[in-house]
């Protein structure tokens, strides 16, 4: 026998989505004058249970919204709806059925917001062909590309340098820029991307030889230089 409130079925699925999309996660509800009360609850790694929202399995125009997520009833469901997703939105969603003094977990879904920087359009490196010997002094630049009004993220951009040689089975950092915002110009064209540069200097003995490379990491992705 079904008991009022939710379905018994209990089902789990996994949903991906990027970040800046909104997402609707849906739990069946059977409308009742019974006790059953229904919530959405988040789970984070590290982090205490978050409670989303609640409703009672009887038709209730009740509405739990923070400013970017929406608890509420539509008809046969119980939504959580999450709008402009983050990366910090990632984890476990359960929809949970309290009767008396039980709880079930009825609908679960793992979620997970991954980062896209469509604002970062290019990383480009200015490779130099001409010859070195030990004591030189090699500078090299990385350009980044941006378009400043198609941001999907807030945030700032780290820039890191690799170097990746002949006897190393795995690449190594050598430099990083951390968290950066300057250096950066704008295109006197409205339309024109924003670009960024970045250097790096050293002056190099045998042991440098390798390939050199920059990367830019920003909303949760890594973009590598052409």
């Amino acid at each position: 026998m079904s008991s009022p409130g939710c379905t018994n079925d209990q089902t789990f699925e996994t949903k991906t989505v990027g970040a800046g999309d909104n997402v609707k996660l849906t739990c069946p509800r059977k409308t009742s004058l019974a006790s059953p009360m229904l919530f959405w609850i988040r789970l984070v790694s590290g982090a205490l249970p978050d409670f989303l929202g609640g409703t009672y399995s009887f038709d209730s125009n009740k509405v739990n919204k923070s400013p970017r997520i929406t608890a509420k009833q539509e008809p046969g469901t119980f939504v959580l709806i999450i709008s402009q997703t983050q990366l910090s939105d990632s984890g476990l969603y359960f929809c949970v059925k309290q009767t008396e003094l039980n709880m079930t977990l009825l609908k679960g879904t793992f979620l997970t917001v991954t980062g896209r920087a469509p604002d970062i359009t290019a990383a480009i490196q200015d490779l130099s062909s001409d010859p070195v010997r030990p004591g030189d002094s090699v500078t090299l630049q990385c350009s980044l590309l941006s378009d400043s009004d198609n941001k999907t993220c807030p945030g700032k951009h780290s820039v890191f340098w690799f170097r990746s040689g002949s006897d190393e089975s795995h690449p190594s950092v050598i430099y990083t820029l951390g968290n950066r915002t300057d250096e950066c110009e704008n295109s006197p064209e409205a339309r024109s991307p924003q670009k960024c540069v970045y250097s790096f200097s050293k002056t190099v003995s045998s042991s440098d030889a390798g390939t050199y490379y920059c990367a830019v990491a920003t909303c949760g992705e890594i973009l590598f230089g052409k």
